[in-house]
């Protein structure tokens, strides 16, 4: 009896051997994701599409999410460089203990709190915010990193001159600045949720997949498949109508929207009405915000409201960074606006600079946010985020200081 047993016992370990192994195997073929079995994982795109995944690694996109490193993290923890003053007695310190990075509040030199940089958001060419995990809640630090300013800045959302580390990050701040997050759960608190989350089932950053779908499938037939050029259990962007190619950018550049359910669940060939509270269409371009509001504002473009084909991936090519190339900008406006066409800028040439290397400044100039301001030391009122609107048009003042800057 014992011996009949010990078989039984040895057969049902193989069997759960073999079926790990199996399991493994599948797994290995399309990468090990936490969103599931359906996900390849970017890495694995890279094997086939090596060109576009090293240089969307270097994007904004990519990097709009990361663990808070010494080398992510943009600003600086040497001394007389890592203190934000709240007040001539209170201040925030941003120390290296170990290999860990903090922010260390004091009062009177004396320190009253102190919590860790857990995660980046924000690819650090502008800005960059922090938050740290209390068990499976995560919290803003109460000092953010201007990129302008290059110094140390209040958090957006926080009290100017009073230390706080209790803003808790909901799952919406994580559904437009990383590609998925593990939600455990809803608690009410007041007149607002608080979610718990797995923090180690985290994609940081856009990925691949966050905008060309699940891929398993479609790595595994290619795998088998390798003569097979045509993309397959792949939606093409190129075959998305134009409400369609928008909408997929637009699920996270139109603003904060009441949504109807997690935004993670949207896939390429969806759009806003499947996933949004139905939002009034006649909003008035002074009352959008520059920050998140680019869809609103490109879409009462006359250039876009005009044109048949004019989508985002007209003028963005999310794949490399390109963002400060005003000529390469240029150069897409003028595909459309040229002689032929008659309708080509009228501002004559001056000085030694070609106005065809730079169409931007004058018809999307940076405009200040409303939204986001940041205060620095020494600063009496907060600055405004400078960010360029979508509301492609004539603006006759931005003109003159651009014909100025060129004599």
């Amino acid at each position: 009896m014992k011996k009949h047993n010990h078989t039984l016992l040895v057969i049902s370990a193989i069997v759960v051997i073999v079926f790990t192994l199996c399991k493994c195997i599948y797994k290995n073929k399309t990468g090990d994701d936490v969103r599931g079995d359906e996900y390849a994982g970017s890495a694995t795109c890279g094997n086939c599409h090596k060109g576009i995944h090293d240089s969307y690694f270097t994007a904004a996109h990519n990097k709009t999410s990361a663990p808070a490193t010494k080398a992510v993290v943009a600003g600086s923890f040497e001394a007389n460089k890592n203190t934000y003053f709240y007040r001539p007695k209170v201040k925030v310190v941003m120390e290296q203990r170990d290999s860990s990075l903090f922010q260390v509040a004091y009062v009177n030199d004396v320190e009253k709190q102190a919590n860790r940089f857990d995660i980046a958001i924000g690819s650090g060419r502008k800005a960059q915010t922090y938050l740290y995990w209390m068990d499976n809640n995560a919290y803003q630090l109460p000092v953010s990193y201007f990129v302008p300013a290059n110094n140390w800045v209040n958090s957006p959302g926080y009290p100017a001159h009073q230390v706080r580390f209790d803003r808790n990050i909901p799952i919406g701040c994580f559904e437009c600045h990383s590609s998925y997050i593990r939600l455990e759960s809803n608690k009410v608190a007041g007149d607002h949720y608080i979610n718990s989350f797995d923090k180690n089932r985290i994609v940081y950053g856009i990925d691949c997949e966050r905008c060309h779908g699940a891929a398993a499938k479609h790595v595994t037939f290619h795998k088998e498949n390798p003569q097979e050029k045509k993309a397959t259990f792949m939606t093409t962007f190129s075959s998305l109508s134009r409400t369609q190619k928008v909408d997929m950018c637009a699920v996270c550049h139109s603003g904060i929207q009441e949504t109807l359910k997690s935004t993670f669940n949207f896939k390429p060939g969806d759009t806003l009405t499947n996933n949004f509270y139905a939002t009034s269409a006649n909003v008035k371009v002074d009352d959008l915000d520059v920050h998140g509001n680019q869809k609103q504002l490109m879409s009462a473009s006359e250039c876009f409201m005009k044109s048949n084909t004019l989508n985002c991936t007209t003028c963005h090519n999310t794949h490399t960074t390109e963002r400060d190339d005003m000529a390469l900008f240029s150069k897409r406006c003028m595909s459309c606006h040229n002689e032929l066409n008659h309708n080509f800028c009228t501002v004559k040439q001056t000085g030694n600079v070609s106005i065809t290397t730079n169409c931007i400044d004058c018809h999307m100039p940076a405009k200040p946010s409303k939204v986001i301001r940041l205060l620095s030391n020494g600063e009496a009122s907060p600055r405004a985020n400078l960010v360029r609107t979508h509301y492609i048009a004539i603006y006759p003042e931005e003109t003159l200081k651009f014909i100025a800057k060129m004599k």
